[in-house]
């Protein structure tokens, strides 16, 4: 990883199980966009649990039109509560606050979690894949399709490192005021406490979070910011 002092450092890095692993990157900055270096950038890959910064994304935009609160406590279904790991163990029939699901994404990757809000938001999981790619189309991320709103694997769901900066600087630009969460190194869920597993954020100086990713259809990818 290329350390640089004062940009934006989004890394979309890629490996498969083959014996050809194909590594993408791109590292851009942040108030211009300028791309400073990029390796394999418009490969389409499986985005993993990367596709959660478009699911709070869009739980950031609802916030920010006053559609949901930070203390709304959200309806948790069967669906939701039976996603695999990685999970927060929730309850189906219980319920969890929008700022309680928004940590759980950001700190655990939970996808249990993810499913709650893309119901709160759309209804049902598959209207809300739909409204994701939507909303990507709209920012110009010409190049993702997504599938469900938590990253498990799925048939057709893609995007490419230069799509997932293109979805960091508008998170950036667009909802300031919630970007902060990502450098959150824990949260607490029912006496529980949760920690990052974001070892940029814990091992470098001056980062300032978002997300981690794995399946393994392609393996581990982090979007950094510093």
């Amino acid at each position: 990883m290329r350390i640089l002092n004062g940009v934006l450092m989004l890394i979309m890095a890629c490996w498969t199980l083959q014996a050809k692993a194909l590594v993408s990157d791109l590292v851009a900055d942040t108030q211009s966009g300028f791309v400073i270096e990029a390796h394999n950038a418009d490969v389409q890959q499986p985005p993993a649990s990367l596709t959660k910064l478009m699911t709070l994304y869009l739980t950031f935009g609802a916030l920010d039109n006053n559609l949901l609160k930070m203390d709304d406590r959200l309806p948790i279904s069967e669906k939701a509560a039976a996603q695999p790991r990685s999970k927060l163990d929730i309850v189906a029939g219980e319920t969890i606050t929008v700022r309680e699901a928004i940590m759980a994404l950001i700190i655990k990757s939970a996808n249990d979690v993810a499913v709650v809000l893309a119901e709160a938001l759309a209804q049902d999981e598959d209207r809300f894949a739909r409204l994701m790619t939507q909303t990507a189309e709209t920012l110009g991320m010409k190049q993702t399709v997504f599938k469900n709103a938590s990253g498990l694997h799925a048939n057709g769901q893609l995007t490419t490192a230069r799509d997932m900066a293109i979805l960091t600087l508008a998170l950036i630009k667009h909802y300031p005021q919630y970007y902060t969460l990502f450098s959150a190194p824990e949260f607490k869920y029912k006496g529980t406490t949760y920690y990052s597993h974001n070892g940029v954020l814990h091992k470098y100086k001056g980062a300032e979070g978002l997300k981690t990713g794995y399946v393994s259809a392609v393996g581990y990818n982090i979007v950094s910011t510093a």
